[in-house]
């Protein structure tokens, strides 16, 4: 099983860089890209961040140092990430971690663009990855 859906790729290599606070991902389609824990903490998949329905997203401030601590596999389709702010309950399956790498650039500047709106400044990274 690769995924939610069987046409999904799977990753074949997920690697934590804690300094840089990056995820690397490199799938079986040969489609690579390091996501930031930052961006992964913001789009996570739980309840507490999503709502239980359209519109009921939670805008998530100040993730800008956020790191993973750890990462539990469940299954043979998603992993669960544990975040150093205590955020431990979104799962990602295979086709959401690859839909986020297929649309990082767009989620990320929409998410800047929900901080603008909200009147909130992300900070700089004290670690200074890319996202």
């Amino acid at each position: 099983m690769s995924g939610l859906h069987p046409d999904c790729p799977t990753p074949t290599l997920i690697q934590l860089h804690q300094g840089s606070h990056l995820l690397e991902i490199h799938f079986d389609n040969h489609t690579e890209c390091m996501l930031s824990c930052e961006f992964l903490r913001v789009y996570s998949p739980s309840a507490e961040v999503r709502g239980h329905g359209a519109g009921q997203e939670v805008l998530q401030l100040d993730k800008e140092n956020v790191n993973i601590t750890g990462i539990e596999p469940v299954g043979r389709y998603a992993i669960k990430l544990i975040f150093d702010d205590g955020h431990d309950t979104g799962l990602y399956s295979w086709d959401y971690l690859y839909y986020l790498a297929q649309h990082y650039e767009s989620l990320w500047q929409d998410y800047v663009t929900k901080l603008t709106i909200a009147g909130h400044t992300r900070k700089e990274p004290i670690h200074a990855a890319k996202h």
